[in-house]
């Protein structure tokens, strides 16, 4: 059966082109966030484990230190976590996060957008959030996608990509 659960995780990748999965999920701030709500824009959609840790601390400051290159760039960002939209506020509160935080408790979304599944984790293979960051066009198609990205270097990462075009 886990060899099925990689499986799945592996086929909802998403890649260029495809339609972006929609969703209604609850914000930082209480209120329903619809990818709809991005329609006519291009937004990126990163998934992070869990907030106030480490890793995902470092990738949500790196969102928020480089704010302004994404804003130029037409770029809006948002997070999400299955954390709870209290956790979520905290998270903002404490380091300043200038993004819209998502809630995703049943992680449907993030297993629709390849984002769930099967990973290992120092050395285990676990079910978990799978760190990952997709760029969606202002015509609801992905642009790009990346899977499986370390917190460290990966904002400059997507920063670079989509100031090569990529």
């Amino acid at each position: 059966m886990a060899d099925n659960t990689a499986s799945a995780a592996e086929n909802a990748r998403l890649s260029p082109g495809d339609t972006a999965p929609g969703f209604t999920l609850t914000a930082d701030d209480g209120t329903e966030v619809s990818l709809s709500n991005y329609a006519g824009k291009r937004v990126l959609v990163y998934f992070y484990p869990r907030a106030n840790t480490p890793g995902c601390t470092t990738q949500a400051c790196d969102f928020r230190d480089e704010s302004a290159l994404f804003n130029d760039a037409g770029i809006a960002v948002v997070g999400i976590s299955p954390d709870k939209p209290e956790k979520l506020a905290k998270f903002r509160e404490d380091h300043g996060l200038n993004f819209t935080l998502l809630s995703d408790p049943s992680k449907e979304t993030m297993a629709q957008w390849g984002a769930f599944g099967e990973k290992k984790n120092y050395g285990k293979v676990v079910q978990g959030v799978i760190r990952s960051t997709v760029l969606v066009g202002p015509d609801g198609a992905v642009e790009n996608a990346w899977y499986n990205v370390r917190a460290k270097g990966h904002v400059g990462r997507v920063l670079r990509d989509v100031n090569s075009g990529g």
